[in-house]
């Protein structure tokens, strides 16, 4: 009993040292700021309604090798309706990820991986803001694990009704 989980022991550290996570580059892809109503909209009272809107996509680069965007888009309008700004940011990053199981492999890459991203793409949405003249603009962090979990029961919940609708044919 004891040979065997020694023996059990030693494939699973064996397994974990196969694994590795490691971040090649993080960078900036595509950036844009756009202020239409400029300057007309410094002047008007300052009551923002603020839209966030967040993707992710992950790109294959080679055996092991990965690349994640985290797109990211925040509009602000004022209380006319009038945009203030529009910011959009595409931040990535290239991503070693090696001796994972798929099911795992696939929460690294959707959720893992963007909460590592997505410190830099407030910065650069913090900063250009601050350069488009605007009162600071600080995202609140994001659970992309939340965000997971959440795709995941929807994607079962609508294979569960494609499953029903296919047994009532």
């Amino acid at each position: 009993m004891a040979e065997e989980n020694q023996s059990k022991e030693q494939e699973n550290q064996q397994a974990q040292a196969e694994q590795q996570f490691i971040i090649e580059r993080i960078y900036v892809k595509d950036i844009s700021f756009e202020a239409p109503n400029s300057p007309a909209v410094f002047t008007e009272n300052w009551e923002p309604d603020t839209n966030l809107n967040l993707n992710t996509q992950v790109n294959p680069l080679g055996e092991d090798h990965y690349e994640v965007e985290l797109h990211v888009t925040v509009s602000v309008k004022n209380k006319e309706g009038k945009t203030a700004f529009l910011v959009e940011v595409i931040q990535a990053g290239a991503f070693l990820i090696k001796g994972y199981p798929q099911d795992q492999l696939g929460h690294l890459l959707a959720s893992y991986c963007p909460s590592n991203l997505f410190p830099y793409a407030r910065e650069v949405i913090s900063n250009l803001v601050s350069k488009g003249s605007f009162p600071e603009m600080h995202l609140s962090p994001i659970n992309f694990d939340a965000l997971y979990a959440q795709r995941l029961q929807e994607e079962q919940a609508q294979a569960n009704s494609t499953q029903e609708q296919k047994l009532d044919a």
